[in-house]
C-alpha cells in the first residue's frame, strides 16, 4: 500500500519551516533590509537632554581620550579599499552598507552617542584590504561584522573565518586577487561555532574540493554540535531579542544603530556551512599546512562552547579569534545564550599571555584590528585578562557579603586602573548586565527573597501596583518630573508598571519611550544602547516591519545532524496536545548507518539514537541524503518512490497525528504591550 503524498510532503514542508526560523550567534544572524527600514533614517529621534550631555563632558574629562593608538593601529597597513560601499543581491536586497554610516567620517562630536561609543565606532569604520605582516598575512575588514583573514603559504592562501554570507567573502577575496595576486586556498580554518565566522564559507571554496581533500576545513572540537545546537532551541525568541541587542532596524543615523561594538553590523546574503574535515581536540595541537606552522590552542567554553586561537611560531604571530578584541564581551549575551565563564576566559587568556604573548610580534583576531609590538600585545592581553577576572571574583565577593541578582550592577565598579584603559571597556558586553551573569551562573536567577520566588507575571503585579500609586494621572505627573529631573531610571520603575496595567495609555508610552531614547543615549554598550532605543522605537512606532530573518538556507541543511533535527521537532509540538495518544516511530538511514526510535508518549515527543522500536507503528527507511535532497525542494516525494528510495511500513494516521501537533513560531510577538 503506497503511503499518502499529501501528507508525507506536508509532513516535509513543516521540517522545512524549522530549518528556516532557527537563529545563530552570533551573532549573530542575518537579516535582508528593506526600503521600510531605509525609510525609518527619516523617523525623528527626540535630542539628547541637558543632563545626558553633562554626563557626556563628565566622560571627556574622565577618559584617556589623548591615547591614539588605537587610531593608529586600525589604519596601519591599508592597501586598498573597493569603490562600492553598498552590495545587493541578485534580487536587490542590500547585503551590507557602509554607506549608511559615513556620519561618523565627519569628525564632529555627536550628542545623542556616548563619546567612548562614538570613537569605537569610528574605529570600525575601516573598510578594505590590510596588510598585517608584509608577504604572510592579510586582512579584509569591513566587510562584514567580523574579518577574514588570508595567510600566505607556500602555495595558496590559508583562510581564517570567511564571514557570514557567501556574497561578501566572495568579495573579500576577489579584493584580495586583484591587489596581491590570484592563489589557491589550501585550508580554512574556522576559530568557533558562531556564524559570522563560517557562513560565508561557499563564497571562497566549493564542497567538491573539500571532499576530495584538495582543500582541508579545520575547526575545535565540538565545532558542529555547537554551531548547529547553541541557538537552535530557543531559536525564535532569540530571534525577537534580536531585535533589541544588536538594533537591527533601528535607524543608522547618530540617534540610532552607529556601531556593533566588534564590528559595524551583520552581512545579510546567503549563509552556509562545510562540515570540518579536520578537528583539533588536544589543548595545544601544531599542524603544518603548506609550508605554513600553527599551533592551535583550544579555549572551549570563552566566547563560543568551542573556540580556539593560533600561535604562527615562524612569524611571532598570534591570532586571538574573538576571546581577545577591541572590547570586553558579554558573558550574558542578551540575545539569549548559556551564561559564559568569565573566569575560565581570564585563564584561557593567561594561558595565551604566557604560551605565545610573551614572544609575540603581533596579535590579531577575528574582530576590530591588530596590535604590534610585543609590549603593546603583552599590554592588552593583560587588561582583557585581569577584566574578565575582576569582574568574576569581585562579583563572587559582594555576592558572598549579601549582595544580589537585583544589586550588583548598581554596586559592581570595575577599578579605574581599567577604567583607563580602552581595550577594559565593555563596548559589547557591559559592567551591569555582566555581573548579573556572574551571580546567575553560580548562584542562579533567584535573589533568597521568597517575594521573587514565584513572582507575579508583570501584567498581573502592574494594575495592582498603578491601583495603589493613586492612578495612571498621578503616575504621568510624577514619571514627568522624574524625566525633566534626569532621574530616567526612577521614571521607568513607574513607567513600566502603568504601561504593562494599561497597554493603550499613548502617554505612558510617549514617556516611558522618552527616558528609554535618554538610558541608551546614555551607554557606552552597544548592546545596552540598541536594546533602550529599540524598546523606545517600539513604543512610538509599533514592531518594526522588515524582511523575516534568514539563519538556514539549502547549504545549511546538509549539516544538520538528524538528531538534532528530531529534538527540535519535540520543541514545536503545541502545548496542548493530546495526552491520550501513544505511538512509535522507526525511521532507518541507511546511507550513514543511523537509525532512530523515535516516541510520542504522555504528551512528549523524545527520540533515542542507535535503537528501533519493537513493534513500531510506523516505520520509514530513506537515505539521508535523499531526505536532503526532499527538504531543499531538489526533488520530491512522488519521484523518491518511483525511484522506490522511500519505504514506509505501517500506521499511516501517524503522520497525520504528528503534523496536527507542530505549531509554527511568530517571531513579531510583544515584548512591550502595546506595541504590536
Amino acid at each position: 500500500m503506497l503511503i499518502n503524498n499529501r501528507v508525507i510532503n506536508r509532513l516535509i514542508f513543516f521540517l522545512i519551516l524549522i530549518f528556516t526560523i532557527i537563529v545563530f550567534d552570533l551573532f549573530k544572524s542575518s537579516f535582508a533590509m528593506s526600503s521600510e527600514a531605509d525609510n525609518r533614517n527619516q523617523i525623528q529621534s527626540k535630542e539628547p537632554s541637558k543632563h545626558t550631555i553633562a554626563l557626556y563632558e563628565k566622560f571627556r574629562k574622565e577618559l584617556p581620550f589623548d591615547d591614539k593608538r588605537d587610531y593608529e593601529e586600525a589604519k596601519r597597513g591599508f592597501i586598498a579599499a573597493p569603490k562600492y560601499k553598498q552590495v545587493r543581491s541578485d534580487k536587490g536586497h542590500l547585503i551590507w552598507d557602509m554607506e549608511s554610516y559615513n556620519f561618523l567620517l565627519k569628525q564632529k562630536q555627536y550628542p545623542s552617542i556616548h563619546p567612548s561609543l562614538q570613537r569605537q565606532a569610528e574605529l570600525n569604520m575601516a573598510y578594505g584590504l590590510y596588510e598585517v605582516i608584509p608577504k604572510k598575512i592579510y586582512q579584509v575588514r569591513g566587510f562584514d561584522i567580523s574579518n577574514i583573514t588570508f595567510i600566505k603559504s607556500k602555495k595558496g592562501w590559508i583562510v581564517f573565518d570567511p564571514l557570514i554570507s557567501s556574497e561578501m567573502s566572495k568579495l573579500a577575496l576577489n579584493l584580495v586577487n586583484q591587489n596581491l595576486g590570484s592563489f589557491p586556498i589550501k585550508a580554512v580554518i574556522y576559530s568557533h561555532s558562531h556564524g559570522d565566522h563560517f557562513g560565508g564559507i561557499h563564497g571562497i571554496v566549493n564542497e567538491e574540493d573539500v571532499n576530495s581533500g584538495k582543500i582541508q576545513i579545520i575547526a575545535p572540537k565540538g565545532f558542529m554540535e555547537d554551531a548547529i545546537s547553541e541557538n537552535v532551541y530557543a531559536g525564535n525568541a532569540m530571534n525577537r531579542r534580536l531585535y533589541y541587542q544588536y538594533g537591527i532596524l533601528l535607524p543608522r543615523n547618530p540617534y540610532g544603530h552607529v556601531d556593533q561594538a566588534i564590528g559595524k553590523n551583520l552581512s545579510t546574503g546567503t549563509m552556509g556551512l562545510i562540515p570540518p574535515t579536520v578537528t583539533i581536540t588536544k589543548d595545544f595541537e601544531t599542524m603544518e599546512i603548506d609550508g605554513v606552522k600553527m599551533i592551535f590552542q583550544n579555549t572551549p567554553g570563552t566566547e563560543a562552547p568551542s573556540e580556539m586561537n593560533t600561535y604562527f611560531p615562524d612569524m611571532k604571530a598570534f591570532w586571538a579569534a574573538e576571546n581577545i578584541t577591541s572590547s570586553i564581551h558579554n558573558i550574558y549575551t542578551l540575545r539569549g545564550a548559556l551564561v559564559r565563564d568569565a573566569l575560565k576566559w581570564s585563564k584561557h587568556i593567561n594561558d595565551s599571555l604566557y604560551h605565545f604573548g610573551k614572544k609575540s610580534e603581533v596579535m590579531f583576531s577575528s574582530h576590530s584590528w591588530p596590535r604590534w609590538g610585543n609590549k603593546r600585545i603583552q599590554e592588552v592581553m593583560r587588561a582583557q585578562r585581569d577584566t574578565y577576572a575582576n569582574l568574576n571574583n569581585s562579583v563572587l565577593h559582594l555576592a558572598n557579603q549579601g549582595v544580589t541578582i537585583n544589586e550588583i550592577h548598581n554596586i559592581y565598579k570595575l577599578p579605574i586602573i581599567l577604567q583607563k584603559q580602552w581595550s577594559a571597556h565593555s563596548y559589547h558586553g557591559s559592567e551591569g548586565h555582566n555581573s548579573r551573569a556572574v551571580i546567575n551562573r553560580y548562584l542562579g536567577y533567584w535573589d533568597s527573597n521568597p517575594a521573587t520566588l514565584i513572582p507575579l507575571s508583570p501584567n498581573e503585579s502592574a494594575p495592582l501596583y498603578v491601583e495603589m500609586m493613586g492612578g495612571a494621572e498621578k503616575i504621568i505627573a510624577k514619571a514627568t518630573k522624574l524625566n525633566d529631573d534626569g532621574k530616567y531610571m526612577y521614571s521607568i520603575e513607574i513607567l513600566n508598571k502603568l504601561v504593562f496595567a494599561e497597554p493603550n495609555h499613548q502617554r505612558a508610552k510617549e514617556l516611558l519611550a522618552d527616558a528609554f531614547e535618554q538610558i541608551g543615549y546614555q551607554k557606552e554598550s552597544t548592546s545596552l544602547r540598541n536594546s533602550f532605543l529599540a524598546g523606545a522605537f517600539e513604543l512610538r512606532h509599533g514592531i518594526p516591519k522588515g524582511n523575516t530573518p534568514k539563519s538556514f538556507g539549502p547549504k545549511m541543511v546538509s549539516a544538520m545532524s538528524t538528531e538534532l533535527w528530531l529534538d527540535y521537532i519535540g520543541i514545536r509540538l503545541g502545548i496542548n496536545r493530546p495526552e491520550n495518544i501513544h505511538f512509535s516511530i522507526n525511521l532507518l538511514t541507511p546511507d550513514n548507518g543511523e537509525k532512530f526510535a523515535i516516541e510520542f508518549s504522555n504528551a512528549t515527543l523524545t527520540n533515542i539514537k542507535g535503537f528501533h522500536a519493537e513493534k513500531p507503528d510506523l516505520a520509514i527507511t530513506i537515505n539521508r541524503s535523499d531526505l536532503e535532497n526532499v527538504m531543499i525542494y531538489k526533488t520530491n516525494l512522488k519521484s523518491l518512490e518511483k525511484e522506490r528510495k522511500v519505504k514506509i511500513e505501517g500506521n499511516r494516521k501517524v503522520f497525520e497525528q504528528l503534523i496536527s501537533m507542530i505549531s509554527e513560531f511568530n517571531s513579531s510577538y510583544e515584548i512591550l504591550p502595546g506595541t504590536s
